[in-house]
């Protein structure tokens, strides 16, 4: 990976999250909004806009290699990074202050920071694992501890099981579809499932003309939160990797914390400013380049060696 490339990831993975956080803010005004029927709206709007670009990046070839392997991590993707991800944070801020998902969502890192090494037959390197752990501390420190019941709780870590999804299982289908096709084809299904599970809980009621502030809010969500920080986002772990992309999660508490101010959510003080900087010494010990040893290959299937994962694909 060339240093030029490195940072570009970095950027794009940092906008990304960034975005995402923001958009956690403007999800205030979609409270009394249907859910699932919110969902169809946002992932469907945005996989309009994301169809034609996708279609001159060669969608049609790209999918139609695809295999039903990959077509079941896509719909995996968007039922549980997408969907299930949102679902959750709203069904856990029903009894639960919002701080208590953010901060399980801010320990994502770490959750990726041991599973992708395993998963690749070595051990967390000690960097990313320091990193990850600063950067939950980080997310912890910018949004403190709320209160919470045990079903709060519950979907709480159901939100952070959807967040560590949406970066593993994308990992490996970033490569033969890119970020713009692979951000089309999730939207596509997301919306697809979200309107199949409204319509399935709430039948007519899961649609409704929303408000002026309700559909501004769908509109940065689908627009900004979606088009743009998807494709940053899958650019951004095409050139780091999942597990230091990953990384960059924690910014999405520290995005929120720092944009809730500006609509009168929230205030900015010292513990979100303290936070800020510990998420970003967190980001720049794990996500730094650094030369690794050689590793012997680990026995896989067939007695085949298994190769470590590629920081790039």
């Amino acid at each position: 990976m060339t240093s030029s490339s490195h940072r570009a990831g970095i950027g794009l993975a940092a906008l990304a999250c960034f975005l995402v956080g923001a958009s956690f803010t403007a999800g205030g005004a979609l409270v009394g909004y249907p859910h699932a029927g919110g969902q169809a709206v946002r992932y469907g709007v945005a996989s309009a806009l994301l169809a034609w670009p996708a279609r001159r990046a060669g969608a049609r070839v790209r999918l139609g290699a695809l295999r039903g392997r990959q077509w079941a991590l896509a719909a995996a993707v968007a039922g549980v990074g997408m969907v299930g991800f949102n679902l959750s944070v709203l069904a856990a801020e029903r009894t639960a202050q919002p701080a208590v998902p953010g901060v399980l969502v801010g320990c994502a890192p770490v959750v990726v920071a041991v599973l992708v090494p395993l998963a690749a037959g070595r051990r967390p390197t000690p960097a990313g694992a320091a990193g990850a752990v600063m950067v939950a501390g980080g997310a912890f420190v910018v949004q403190g501890w709320g209160g919470t019941d045990v079903p709060g709780l519950l979907w709480s870590v159901a939100a952070l099981g959807g967040e560590v999804g949406f970066a593993l299982l994308a990992a490996p289908l970033v490569a033969p579809l890119g970020p713009l096709v692979l951000s089309a084809c999730v939207c596509g299904l997301a919306a697809v499932e979200a309107a199949a599970l409204g319509v399935a809980l709430e039948g007519t009621a899961a649609l409704r003309v929303p408000t002026g502030a309700e559909a501004a809010a769908l509109g940065w969500q689908a627009v900004v939160a979606t088009v743009i920080g998807f494709v940053c986002w899958y650019a951004g772990m095409q050139r780091l990797g999942a597990e230091r992309a990953t990384l960059f999660s924690g910014l999405i508490p520290v995005s929120a914390a720092l944009t809730a101010p500006l609509v009168a959510l929230g205030t900015l003080g010292a513990a979100q400013l303290a936070g800020s900087a510990l998420v970003a010494a967190g980001v720049a010990v794990g996500a730094s380049r650094r030369r690794e040893r050689p590793r012997k290959p680990v026995a896989g299937p067939a007695g085949r060696a298994a190769q470590p994962a590629p920081m790039r694909r």
